[in-house]
């Protein structure tokens, strides 16, 4: 019987990962019932990765955090053995604003740090950060607090959190940061290479996309300049133009230049992660996607992994998507045989987002019928 891996990551608003694989398994079977369905979610580091752990044998370890604009917030990490993953989006990210406010110039990343921190008084002593998908353009300031590190501002009075308060930072002080950081390895996984500041760094970019306004983008940028400043004092070198220093609002650029992080395309370290090589290896056809299959897709994410290792390993893939922009030969070459709109199998394209299950589970069908029926 023919061995299908699905190995989508989530459709961004609509269905988580594990969702879509089981729509796309009842269409599979509604043609073929014996098809062996191996499910591997994935992820390329922002949300989803939490989810993508526990689903390859982490378990997931519930805490309480503190969220992006202050107020404590159910959050987790996940843990096996010694390792860890760690994921920002589910406690400093653009979902845990309420209401879907931004606070621009307040949002912090103190819970990240208080997750890591939890899970080294776990005894995890490798942590994999997935840093996308943040609310806060504090560079990293918050996640250090989280951590132990104590910021002043003039008077030596402590710094409020935000990457508006790093106007007034003055020094850090990183003498109370977490002992087991010491004996820890910690790898940041992110696909994001923006420098700290300048026209290409976290405030400029990204900033907006946070309910920054103009003038919001010019305090923080000088804010993140003269916390790269006051980093480099305390640590002797100075990353703010080091790539990946701008992602997750700065976040990168803590995990870097304080506390030695090392940082990894995202996809990449979430694929090992879940074993998803030897799964690819092992299928006689691969089904993966996203909400949007376009040209971001093949910088980085989640599914071109998936497909360039189906590629390397002889397997042909196939994958589904609310949409798909992306051209024959740029398909082709990520090592795709065929793409899969929704909105294409639906009536409308609101359609395709208000019912995307029906959807994908009629995709699920067609995949079936013109990739398997040949297969035994």
């Amino acid at each position: 019987m023919p061995r299908v891996l699905l190995a989508p990551d989530k459709f961004k608003g609509t269905l988580t990962a594990d969702e879509v694989a089981g729509h796309l398994s009842n269409g599979l079977r509604s043609v073929m019932p014996d098809v062996e369905v191996v499910v591997v979610p994935v992820a390329d580091g922002g949300d989803g990765t939490l989810d993508a752990a526990v689903a390859a044998g982490f378990t997931r370890v519930p805490v309480r955090a503190t969220g992006p604009t202050g107020v404590p917030c159910a959050a987790s990490y996940a843990r096996r053995g010694t390792d860890a993953v760690v994921e920002l989006a589910q406690v400093s990210g653009l979902a845990q604003l309420p209401g879907g406010r931004s606070d621009a110039l307040g949002a912090t990343s103190r819970g990240t740090g208080e997750v890591i921190a939890a899970a080294l008084d776990a005894g995890a002593r490798r942590i994999v950060v997935g840093i996308g998908g943040s609310a806060c353009t504090d560079g990293g300031a918050g996640l250090l607090g989280g951590l132990g590190a104590r910021l002043s501002g003039r008077h030596g009075r402590a710094l409020r959190d935000g990457g508006g308060a790093l106007e007034d930072v003055v020094s850090l002080d990183l003498s109370e940061l977490h002992p087991a950081l010491a004996e820890a390895e910690l790898v940041v996984a992110c696909d994001v290479d923006n420098p700290l500041t300048g026209r290409t760094g976290a405030a400029a970019v990204y900033g907006p996309q946070k309910g920054a306004g103009p003038e919001d983008v010019e305090r923080l940028d000088a804010a993140l300049s003269r916390w790269a400043a006051v980093v480099a004092a305390a640590t002797g070198h100075d990353h703010r133009d080091r790539p990946g220093a701008g992602a997750a609002g700065g976040v990168g650029f803590a995990l870097m230049a304080v506390l030695g992080a090392v940082p990894r395309p995202g996809a990449q370290v979430v694929a090992e992660l879940t074993g998803l090589a030897d799964a690819v290896g092992a299928a006689d056809l691969v089904v993966t996607g996203e909400g949007s299959l376009d040209a971001q897709t093949l910088h980085g994410k989640a599914p071109a992994a998936v497909a360039a290792l189906a590629r390397d390993k002889g397997v042909a893939a196939v994958a589904v998507a609310g949409q798909v922009t992306l051209t024959h030969g740029e398909l082709a070459a990520a090592g795709l045989c065929a793409a899969y709109a929704l909105v294409d199998e639906a009536g409308t394209r609101q359609e395709a987002l208000d019912a995307p299950g029906p959807l994908l589970e009629r995709l699920g069908a067609r995949i079936a019928r013109e990739h398997l029926c040949g297969v035994r």
